[in-house]
C-alpha cells in the first residue's frame, strides 16, 4: 500500500507549449519504418519555425526518412527544481532538403551532430500533429515494498 499524496493529473500541453519545450533540448528520437518494421534513431535537431531539422549521413535513416513515409520524433525533458518531466511527440513526414545558402547560414549554422562523420544531408520533419504531456515525477521510494527484497538463505 502506498501512502504518498495523490499526484496531480498529467497536464496535456498546447502546441505552442510543445514547440517552446522542443526548443529547450536538442536531442530526440526519430522513428521511421524500415522494411515494414519501426526503427528508432537518436538525432540532434533544431526547431526552425514550426519544423524540426536534423543532419544525417548516407544510410538507413536517410533512405527511410525521405519520401512520404510517416515519421515521428519524440523529445523529453526534466526540471529537477519542480520534479516535473515532459514528453513531446511530433508526427508527420520528412523531406530531404537541398543545400542552400539560407539553410547553411540559418538553422544549419548551429546544427552540430554529436557523432563524428560526414553528415551532409539536412532533413526537415513536417508535422501533421504535435502533442505533449507534463507530469510530476514520483519518488522511487513510492515503488519500494517488501516484495522487492529477495529471500535469503539462512547464514548467507
Amino acid at each position: 500500500m502506498h501512502n504518498d499524496p495523490p499526484q496531480p493529473a498529467t497536464e496535456v500541453l498546447r502546441p505552442g507549449e510543445c514547440w517552446d519545450l522542443l526548443r529547450v533540448v536538442s536531442v530526440g528520437h526519430l522513428a521511421v519504418m524500415v522494411d515494414d518494421h519501426p526503427e528508432i534513431f537518436p538525432v540532434n535537431y533544431k526547431v526552425d519555425d514550426e519544423f524540426l531539422v536534423f543532419r544525417t549521413g548516407e544510410g538507413t535513416k536517410l533512405r527511410s526518412a525521405g519520401g512520404h513515409s510517416a515519421v515521428a520524433l519524440e523529445a523529453d525533458g526534466f526540471d529537477a527544481s519542480t520534479r516535473t518531466a515532459w514528453s513531446v511527440l511530433v508526427k508527420g513526414h520528412a523531406v530531404v532538403l537541398e543545400p542552400s545558402p539560407e539553410l547553411l547560414t540559418g538553422v544549419g549554422l548551429t546544427l552540430f551532430p554529436w557523432q563524428a562523420g560526414q553528415k551532409d544531408h539536412f532533413v526537415r520533419v513536417v508535422p501533421a500533429s504535435v502533442t505533449g504531456r507534463r507530469f510530476g515525477v514520483t519518488s522511487p521510494l513510492t515503488w519500494w515494498n517488501q516484495l522487492d527484497v529477495a529471500p535469503r538463505a539462512a547464514g548467507g
